[in-house]
């Protein structure tokens, strides 16, 4: 039996499920990300035929750059999905997923990007771009 995972916005205007296997969780301390969630983005990741949208009421696109849109709740603003044009994946901001996740922090990227404001000591691997 594959596994299932829920999830939802804040607000639940924006509930999903996913059936099949969520990647290790990726730390992206891009600009962008850093603009969309406040700091870095934890992402995970299933393939996009795996992600079943239950209520998408309040969920909206916004084309953040040439090849990928970022999908956020209108109502409570939460950050949900960044999908990339053509890729057979969606991610998934890990915050998002109700507990247990069973998952970890595999690394970071975009260190090269990150703010001024706090350190990584975690130890992980740390990639200046992806």
């Amino acid at each position: 039996m594959s596994p299932h995972t829920t999830g939802s916005c804040l607000c639940k205007g924006v509930v999903f499920e996913v059936d099949g296997k969520l990647s290790p969780v990726l730390a992206c301390h891009c600009s962008q990300c850093a603009k969309t969630s406040g700091n870095f983005a934890a992402m995970t990741s299933c393939a996009n035929d795996n992600l079943k949208i239950l209520s998408d009421e309040t969920l909206r696109w916004f084309q953040s750059s040439e090849t990928v849109e970022r999908g956020f709740c209108n109502r409570c603003g939460g950050n949900l999905f960044w999908k990339q044009t053509g890729s057979s994946d969606i991610y998934i901001t890990a915050g998002t997923l109700d507990k247990p996740t069973g998952l970890k922090i595999a690394e970071h990227i975009f260190v090269a990007s990150k703010s001024d404001f706090y350190d990584l000591t975690d130890g992980l691997p740390q990639k200046d771009e992806w």
